[in-house]
C-alpha cells in the first residue's frame, strides 16, 4: 500500500470538478440554473408553458404577458425551522419567456394544480396555417 502525504494529493480531482461545474458544456441548460424549471411546447392551436412550482401559493405568483413576452414572477416563502440541509430554493424568482408567435391575449389561461402551473397561450388566427384552394383554368 502506498500512502501519498503530498499536500496536492486528491486536489486535482476537486479542482477538475469545480472547473467542470463552472465551465461545463451543459451548464446553461442544467435545472439548477433557472427557477422555476419549465417546458415549452406547442400544437396547432396554442403554445404551452408548464412550470414546476411546488410549495408556492397561487397568490404569490404574478403572470404578465406583454409584447410577445411572458413573465412569471413569484416567491417561495421560507418555512421556519432549523435547517441541516436546504436544497429547494426559496425567495423571489422570475422567468421571462419570449414567444415568437402572435398570441390571442384575451384567451390566455393559467391553471395551477399539484405544484404545477400550466399557461395556455392560444395562437392568433393570423399565425395559423391556412389552406389555399387552387383554381383550375
Amino acid at each position: 500500500m502506498v500512502i501519498d502525504m503530498s499536500p496536492f494529493y486528491g486536489s486535482l480531482d476537486n479542482f477538475d470538478r469545480v472547473f467542470n461545474e463552472l465551465w461545463g458544456p451543459l451548464n446553461i441548460s442544467q435545472r439548477r440554473v433557472a427557477y422555476p424549471p419549465l417546458n415549452i411546447s406547442e400544437d396547432a392551436d396554442a403554445i404551452y408553458v408548464r412550470c414546476e412550482i411546488p410549495g408556492v401559493n397561487v397568490e404569490d405568483i404574478d403572470l404578465t404577458f406583454t409584447d410577445a413576452t411572458l413573465v412569471i414572477k413569484g416567491e417561495r416563502k421560507i418555512e421556519k425551522g432549523k435547517y441541516y440541509r436546504q436544497e429547494r430554493p426559496t425567495g423571489n424568482f422570475q422567468r421571462v419567456v419570449n414567444i415568437n408567435s402572435p398570441i390571442d391575449v384575451d384567451k390566455v389561461k393559467a391553471l395551477a394544480k399539484d405544484g404545477h402551473l400550466e399557461i395556455r397561450l392560444p395562437k392568433a388566427e393570423e399565425s395559423k396555417p391556412r389552406k389555399i384552394s387552387i383554381a383550375m383554368n
